[in-house]
Order: structure tokens, then sequence, then C-alpha cells
């Protein structure tokens, strides 16, 4: 025999080899003695129903799907059922093998289980050889060993252990067995200590009424979310379709405008080829005619700003500021040199009045010129309510120029600022399509906004320089009562609108030479307040 664990070759205690059958009964027959643990039956540490439960589910389990059995031998040893056989059995267990089951009377005779266990002797007894019961012969070596076999099959079915074993594996199992004993009453006291909280803790009545309470709200609550949740989704399911078609439609009137396009964009540039030198002739003849009208200024604002008309156009430095039905139609190009030379003539003036423009920076830069919108943040409202307010009543000595770097407000990190065109790129003709021009349209805007911001300052200096201030200064004789020759309101200019988009193009070139008019009206205050001033420093 080997051990089970280690494979080691095992020696048999001499007790196990000479097994009388009632020896061997006892042994197999034997299921130890079970101690019931005794419980306390004063209070349950649990529930009834929990007790209930589970002998119901006792009552009702079936049978384990693997279950050790143990194979009958050959020559049973004593009246031992037959059984079926486990896969140690081996070759013994052959259905094709019958046998036929003896009973002890006929394995041993009566007579001789009196003589070799009633001996009076007990040395005798001792001393006296394993018979076979039927030839009163020591018992063979392969009874022995078979009798050995089943006697440990036998102790292997009743438990989790494989027999035989040897005494180093004995004391590792035992080892083994003692840690998982002590794992396992731990575990069982982490179970008792929870099952005595969850007792002490458990709900009220009224708790338990409120907790299905809720739960029922809850479900309710559930159900009339996922009927809205369907509804919401058949609705979602009739917009993708409406959606579907709108796109479709949509898509069908892209492809028809882009062909409109495409077929003006070709008459546009056939029509221009045709402008293109008549424009020509007509710029050269204003050059000419503004350059002779610019040698007869004497004034260095009215030299670099001449600001004039021509028929129904407003002019500035040869520039005509607005556009007409053909033939008298103005390039954009002419156009945005025009709006970025009064840009520059009201940054100019401004900085000779020292004023700064509240909400706007001016940025003259030719054709290109773009006026800068800035948006204060609510928390620095105050401070920039303040900042305009000081700088709309500024003393008439504060009127002489100032340097270029105090023109303009220092930059905020908060503020917010919009670029704000004052220039086209006129790739359409005018009267195309008013909403090509928005940002035009904004800039326009801005930009009548701040003359209108100029204008007031002019007409509170002109009346703090007043007479009746009791000045004498020579810079405050002869300015009078001072005030813009057109009333400006948000877009629109001696109620014409400036903005390409709300008028046609013969109110918008009207509006434009309102401005203009306006824009040399303060040039002419610029010019005088400078002129006054050098006299009285001169005097």
């Amino acid at each position: 025999m080997n051990c089970q664990k280690c494979r080691a070759p095992l020696k048999l205690d001499g007790s196990l080899q000479d097994l009388s059958p009632s020896a061997f009964d006892l042994l197999t027959g034997s299921r130890g003695h079970i101690v019931e643990p005794t419980t306390s039956t004063s209070r349950i540490p649990f529930p009834q129903e929990r007790k209930d439960l589970y002998d119901k589910a006792s009552q009702d389990a079936l049978s384990p799907i693997f279950k050790r059995v143990i194979p009958p031998p050959h020559n049973s040893i004593g009246s031992q059922p037959a059984v079926a056989a486990s896969p140690k059995a081996g070759f013994k267990d052959n259905p094709a093998m019958s046998f036929v089951m003896l009973s002890e009377s006929q394995v041993v005779p009566p007579q001789a289980i009196t003589n070799n266990y009633s001996s009076p002797n007990p040395k005798h007894k001792a001393n006296a050889p394993n018979l076979s019961p039927d030839t009163n012969q020591p018992t063979p070596l392969s009874q022995q060993i078979e009798s050995s076999t089943r006697l440990f099959e036998i102790l292997s079915a009743r438990s989790d252990i494989d027999h035989p074993i040897c005494t180093e594996c004995t004391d590792l199992l035992l080892t083994s067995l003692q840690s998982r004993l002590s794992s396992a009453q731990k575990e069982r006291d982490a179970y008792i200590s929870f099952l005595k909280s969850l007792n002490n803790t458990a709900p009220s009545p009224s708790e338990l009424h409120n907790a299905q309470k809720s739960l029922s709200e809850a479900r309710a609550a559930e159900q009339k979310a996922f009927s809205d949740l369907l509804a919401l989704e058949k609705e979602k399911a009739d917009l993708d379709v409406e959606v579907a078609e709108l796109e479709a439609e949509s898509m069908a009137l892209d492809a028809e405008e882009q062909e409109f396009w495409r077929k003006r964009n070709a008459f546009a540039l056939t029509l221009s080829e045709f402008q293109n030198e008549r424009d020509a002739l007509n710029a050269a003849y204003d050059h000419d005619a503004q350059q002779l009208e610019r040698l007869q200024r004497t004034n260095v604002y009215n030299d670099c700003f001449c600001i004039s008309h021509d028929g129904h156009f407003g002019t500035i430095n040869g520039l005509r500021l607005g556009r007409l039905a053909p033939p008298q139609n103005v390039e954009w190009a002419e156009i945005n040199a025009a709006l970025g030379t009064a840009a520059l003539l009201l940054a100019t003036v401004a900085d000779k009045l020292g004023f700064q423009f509240r909400g706007y920076r001016i940025k003259p830069m030719g054709s290109t010129s773009t006026i800068e919108k800035v948006e204060v943040p609510s928390s620095s409202s105050t401070a920039t309510a303040s900042q305009a307010s000081s700088t709309a009543t500024i003393t008439p000595a504060a009127t002489a120029p100032s340097s270029p770097s105090h023109s303009q407000p220092k930059p905020d990190q908060n503020q917010k600022i919009t670029s704000l065109d004052l220039f086209s790129s006129g790739d359409l003709p005018l009267g195309a399509n008013k909403f090509l021009h928005r940002r035009l349209d904004a800039g326009l805007t801005a930009f009548l906004d701040c003359i209108r911001q100029l204008g007031e300052f002019v007409e509170q200096s002109a009346a703090s320089m007043s007479p009746s201030s009791n000045t004498s200064s020579p810079t405050t004789k002869g300015l009078g009562i001072v005030k813009l020759p057109y009333e400006i309101k948000k877009d629109k200019i001696h109620g014409v609108s400036i903005r390409l988009g709300a008028g046609t193009d013969e109110t918008w070139t009207r509006a434009c030479k309102y401005a203009l008019t306006c824009c040399k009206f303060l040039l002419a205050h610029a010019s005088n307040v400078g002129g006054r001033a050098g006299k009285g420093v001169g005097g």
C-alpha cells in the first residue's frame, strides 16, 4: 500500500491484518457519534420564517449528483450490502462478473468462531494463527489485502480524505484542518455578530409601511415616465420623418440657388468689364479736380482731409462714398478707400481734442479699416462708466493735442473685442443681396455712433467755453453754440439709415453724404480750436 497523498510506501499496523468479521463489521458499521450542539431555546438567533424555509428546502432536496460509492468485494467479510462500484474498484466492478452473497454462517462455521474467540487460555488466543473458516489454515495474503483495501475504501467514501495516509501527511492534514476550523469559527462569529446587529436594527412596522408606500409611488412614477417616454419616442420618429423631408427640400433649393448665383456672377463680370473704362476716366477727372482744390487749401486738416461732394455723392479726398444705379455706380475699392479715410479723419480729430470713444476703437488701415467694439463685463461696468463720465467733462485746456499713448484706453483682459469691418469685398453688385453686407452695416453703424459721441463731446466743450461761464481765455471767444448739422439716432442720420440692407442705394448714398458733412463739421471745429489755442499761446 502507498500513501494517497505523497505516494510513499506504507506498512500497515498488525491490528489491521488479522481482522475478525465482527471487528470488520464494527469498523465499517460505525458512523461516529455525532454530538448535537446545545443551543439555547430561550431566544432563536434567526427568524422563524427562515427556519421554516430551510426545513422545506431540506425536504424537497434531491440526492447529490456525484456520490462516492463502495464496490462490493469478491469474498465478503460479514454481511455487507452490494452497492455500485467506485472508480477505485477497477476490474472487479465488471457487471459480467456475477457473484453470490454468502452469509456469515456460511463463511465461518459457528464452531470455528467459538473455538477461536472463546478459548480460556488468553495466551493461546493471542498466539492463535489466523485460520481460514473452512480449512483451519492461515488467512491468505490476497484476502488480507482485499479486506484492507475495502476497509480503506469505506473510510474514504465516508470522508473527503483518501485513505490510507502516512503519519507525516496526517500531521499536515491535521494542521490544515485546524486552520480551516479556526477560519470557519471566525466566519461563524462574524455571521453571528452580523445577525445580532441585523436583529437589533430591524425596521419597525411604520418604517416598513412607509417603505412599501414609497416603493409603490416610485413604481407608479416609473410607469408614468415609461409611458411618457414612449409618447416622446413616437413624436421623435414623426419629427425625424418631417426633418428628412425638409432636408430634401432644402437640398433642392440649395441647388437652385447655386445655379442662380452662377448665372448672376457671369452677368456681373460682363457688366463690370464695360464699367471699368468709364470709371477709370471718371476717377481720373475727379482726381485732377480734387487735386486742384486741395492745392488751394492752406489749412493742414483741410489739406489732409478734403471733404466735398460730387453730385449726389459725398467725397473725402476725392473718393466718393456712396453708390447709385449705373451710370453713377462707384467701385467698392473707392468706397473702401473713402471709408478708411473717414475713419482716419475721425481718429485724428478725437486725438486732437483728447477724446476717447466709449466702447469703440478706430483702427484706420486704408481700404481695410476696422472698428473694434469693446464690450466690458458687468464686473467692470462701474469703472467704465466713471471713466466715460470723466472723459465727457474735459476742460477746455484738455482740448490741446495729446500724445497718441493717451488716445486709447488700457486694454483689459476681461474685455470682449469684436472687429467690425469698414470695407466690403465687392464680389457682387450692391443691389444683388443686401444680406451680404451685414458686416459692413455693423461697421457703418459703429462709425456713426463714434461721430455722435464726438459731436456730443464738442457740444459740451463749447457749452463750457461759452461767455456765460465767465471765462476770458482767447480760446473761448467766438465759439458760440456748436452742434452737429444733422441729428444722429442709432443707425440713422437725419432720419436716413446708413445700413445698406435698410434702404435703397439712393438713401444709403445720402446717409453717407450726411455723415461726411458731420465729419467736415468736426474737422472745422478742431481747426478752429487749434488756431485759437495757437493765438492764445502766442499773445
